[in-house]
């Protein structure tokens, strides 16, 4: 697909999936805004990019309005104006019911729903003048119930319904779609993993998941974002792209 001279920001792209959706972009042509939480995290990715040329980091916390503001203004401000928002900035922690305490619940809500809401807010008036595009990335736990992780899955369902809350709203000028993630072979996964009393277990665990019988790809991911994203999915709004294999099928 191509995306030469699209105009692009990609939040949480310091890192994971954030950061192979950025590369993916700049690979097809795009000039892409790099997003970290910090100036370090930000700078550090894009020194990891040093063969691209044209793209910027737009550091900012999320989990603020100022924060997602300011991340926005950065990009819109490098390109003058914008095509592509990739929200993919986001937490998520593990915890039964009875251990999850108000900061649990701030943090996951401040990033997950309201950082992603007021980045939209920010970047519509010139995605209205672009006729650009938002791509949402939500989780398979905002399809459906997953125990352990009741708060991660009620603001990853509330990313799904706002999508498409969205996409009604701001059509017919500006798309706006959702990616629905499986479990994904990253760094933060792996480091999750090492931390439970049976890494190799856990680890299985997360193969026998899905239908399938994997743990997909950070580019697995992007490829969805990229055709969302491209002229190829230009009569395709308020969906919701489950790359999960098979886990939201059924259990």
């Amino acid at each position: 697909m191509d995306f030469t001279d699209k105009r692009v920001l990609v939040t949480g792209s310091s890192r994971g999936i954030g950061f192979d959706i950025a590369r993916m972009f700049l690979d097809a042509g795009a000039r892409v805004a790099i997003h970290g939480s910090t100036e370090q995290s930000a700078g550090a990715a894009l020194e990891r990019l040093g063969e691209y040329e044209h793209k910027v980091a737009t550091p900012g916390d999320i989990g603020t309005v100022a924060g997602c503001e300011s991340a926005v203004e950065t990009a819109i401000n490098a390109f003058g104006g914008l095509d592509i928002l990739v929200n993919c900035a986001g937490v998520g922690v593990g915890r039964p019911i009875a251990d999850c305490d108000e900061a649990m619940w701030d943090a996951h809500c401040d990033v997950n729903l309201k950082g992603l809401f007021f980045c939209c807010r920010a970047a519509l008036p010139e995605l209205k003048k672009s006729n650009g595009n938002i791509v949402n990335i939500a989780s398979d736990a905002g399809l459906m119930g997953v125990p352990g992780i009741t708060v991660y899955c009620g603001t990853k369902g509330g990313v799904v319904n706002m999508s498409r809350a969205m996409a009604l709203e701001i059509a017919p000028d500006v798309r706006v779609n959702c990616v629905c993630p499986g479990y994904v072979d990253t760094d933060m996964i792996r480091i999750s993993v090492k931390k439970k009393p049976d890494p190799e277990a856990a680890w299985q665990k997360m193969i026998d998941y899905a239908p399938l019988k994997r743990i997909a790809s950070t580019e697995e991911i992007a490829h969805a974002v990229m055709y969302l994203a491209s002229d190829q999915a230009r009569f395709v709004t308020g969906t919701s792209l489950a790359i999960d294999g098979g886990a939201t099928a059924g259990k």
